[in-house]
């Protein structure tokens, strides 16, 4: 190397370096932000405390997307790389939402588990204009007060779990006359989730004998089941939320109650978590690694080859929020969230490796999708630990609109920030 190819480099070097530090950035980050062979994805999703079991299921699927979507020939024949976080709590998801989108300069960001979270990154992506997709966030209020034009949901919100689990109580008699008690996870998801139970459940002649709101770091419910045990309900409902699941239900096995258990948000693994025994009730999913379908079927081999052992639910959501970006930003050769935004709006269908493609509602922004309904099976009908529910078909059936379980215009509106 020259004497002069040495002033040119360090000249070079110098440059990055001030432009870093004016905008914050390392030299890398500068440099990687230019390159045209590469495109960034941010992912943001619990992986430490209640809800980290779920969301290391999401970076699985993401990164099994991810390999996937490269070895198709990426996005718009470029190399797809994905930032990965913990998103840890609201504030931080906030602060590493705003770094993914200043620094790292990713085109989009998905993810996340909690409510609140997912509404501290949609107000950083709403302002800089970067698409966010939500994957595990249930609330209806992200989709109704806190709604962003730069923010869609993979996940169902809680209106479409309480409707679609909800037609299994109605048919099984636990509604009209019936008394109900409630345990919810007392946090964003939580308040929004009972609000619309306690719609449906007074909309269709019952109560609720008793409903608790739980701290979330509660580890110990013995105080929770003495008052169950005195209300004598027809139905014990779990709102709960992660992990707290899978100990409710194993102290409600060692507890010796035998009142029917059923809940309005669920995750498949913290069925398999419980166990055969202590896993009881019926639950609603928007996913289960049973589906008789072509694209399941695929998602399941892939994903158990890779990991050893199926899918869950939460796995599904970042799964398909990263097929359904690469294949609109290839249709569209485009990366342009605001492009995007339009051609989510506009309709597009996507494969949700169920019997019917799914489309986001352009008055919310929420996927339309099929949803299902799973109930334990007894403890020697399980043959291994994975396959330990039956499941309704798809909900809404055939012959109906996707949207009959979605909450409507007057049960969540929706205005879009300008």
């Amino acid at each position: 190397m020259s004497i002069n190819d040495n002033v040119t480099r360090r000249r070079l070097l110098k440059t990055a370096g001030g432009l870093a530090l004016v905008s914050g950035l390392s030299a890398p980050s500068v440099l990687l932000a230019q390159s045209s062979d590469v495109i960034r994805f941010g992912h943001l999703t619990p992986r430490t405390g209640f809800l980290g079991p779920l969301g290391e299921y999401g970076v699985m699927a993401a990164d099994l997307a991810v390999e996937e979507i490269n070895a198709a020939g990426g996005v718009m024949g470029r190399k797809l790389e994905l930032l990965k976080e913990d998103s840890v709590n609201p504030q931080t998801a906030s602060t590493k939402a705003e770094r993914m989108i200043e620094r790292d300069k990713v085109a989009c960001i998905i993810g996340e588990i909690s409510s609140a979270s997912v509404l501290t990154i949609a107000q950083v992506a709403q302002r800089n204009k970067t698409l966010y997709i939500n994957t595990g966030g249930n609330a209806d209020s992200v989709r109704g007060a806190d709604c962003k034009r730069y923010m869609f949901h993979v996940e169902s919100q809680n209106s479409m779990y309480v409707k679609s689990v909800g037609r299994s109580f109605l048919k099984e008699g636990l509604v009209k006359g019936k008394k109900w008690y409630s345990l919810t996870a007392d946090y964003a998801f939580g308040h929004d989730l009972l609000r619309v139970a306690k719609r449906f459940m007074e909309g269709n002649g019952g109560q609720f004998a008793g409903d608790d709101l739980v701290p979330t770091d509660a580890t110990d419910f013995s105080a929770y089941l003495l008052k169950i045990r005195d209300a004598k309900p027809d139905l014990v409902v779990i709102n709960l939320s992660g992990n707290q699941i899978t100990n409710f239900l194993k102290q409600y096995a060692e507890f010796g109650l035998t009142f029917p258990v059923a809940g309005f948000g669920f995750d498949t693994a913290l069925a398999w978590a419980a166990g055969k025994g202590n896993f009881v009730g019926t639950w609603p999913v928007v996913w289960h690694h049973l589906l008789d379908t072509p694209g399941t079927k695929k998602f399941v081999a892939a994903f158990t080859k890779k990991y050893g052992k199926p899918p869950e639910n939460q796995a599904w959501g970042d799964y398909m929020a990263l097929k359904i970006i690469a294949q609109s930003m290839n249709e569209l050769k485009s990366a342009d969230s605001t492009k995007m935004v339009e051609h989510f709006e506009k309709g597009a269908k996507f494969d949700l490796l169920k019997t019917r493609e799914g489309y986001f509602r352009a008055s919310d922004h929420q996927l339309m999708h099929e949803m299902y309904a799973i109930t334990a099976l007894p403890a020697d009908k399980v043959k291994n630990q994975w396959d330990i529910f039956t499941s309704s078909g798809p909900v809404p059936g055939p012959d109906e609109s996707l949207e009959v379980i979605a909450a409507t215009k007057e049960e969540n509106s929706c205005t879009f920030p300008t």
